[in-house]
């Protein structure tokens, strides 16, 4: 289970500096989507020289226009970037193809994704799959801290789950043992981001020691 750091809504410099303080608990970076729609690909690039051993993923959200714009992201330093699940298959395959010629990795966002989609997407190979409630629904309260995870049964599917997860929260959502847990104000918007991203981490790792007992 990796801890994901969501960087959203924020300065270049913002994101430099909260990813130093919890640098120690944090096993991925995420340039959100909306430092790379203010900041483009400096964004992305900003955060891979600065911590060059994480795995930064770019929350590019792309919906068309696969090739060029999983080129742009993975030059500029990304290890995994993002699709819509929404997207036509096409364009993720193009992702899945563009990745793989580059030795990288694919996210693929299952935000109102159909049932016949989600399928089809699981049949991928090496591709991450993310549950998310996205930011809308959260602050309308439509479907807060709900996260409906598909089920993979059978399936060697690696996951990723996303959506105002906190600390309380936390408990529940490590029962779908994800691959990938996404954090982004739970950690950017506490008071002390560094106690809160060791709580996490923390919690990660009791849940991986109670799995292998």
């Amino acid at each position: 289970m990796n801890i994901q750091l969501a960087l959203d809504r924020l300065s270049i410099e913002e994101a430099l500096s909260i990813a130093e303080k919890v640098e120690p608990y944090i096993d991925w970076i995420e340039v959100g989507t909306s430092l790379i729609k203010e900041f483009g690909m400096e964004s992305v690039r900003s955060l891979k020289e600065a911590f060059p051993h994480k795995t930064i993923v770019a929350d590019s959200k792309t919906f068309d226009n696969a090739v060029y714009e999983f080129e742009l992201c993975f030059a500029a330093g990304a290890d995994v970037a993002t699709v819509l699940g929404t997207a036509p298959l096409v364009s993720i395959e193009a992702c899945m193809e563009t990745a793989k010629k580059h030795g990288k990795q694919v996210m693929i966002d299952l935000l109102n994704t159909s049932e016949e989609q989600v399928k089809m997407c699981s049949q991928l190979e090496d591709a991450i799959l993310c549950t998310h409630v996205s930011k809308d629904q959260q602050e309308s309260g439509e479907d807060h801290g709900r996260l409906h995870v598909p089920s993979f049964s059978g399936q060697q599917v690696n996951t990723a789950v996303a959506g105002g997860i906190s600390i309380d929260s936390f408990s529940d959502t490590a029962k779908y043992d994800p691959h990938v847990v996404i954090i982004g104000s739970g950690i950017t918007k506490a008071e002390d981001p560094a106690l809160a991203a060791k709580t996490f981490y923390e919690m990660a790792k009791q849940h991986k020691e109670n799995a292998h007992e």
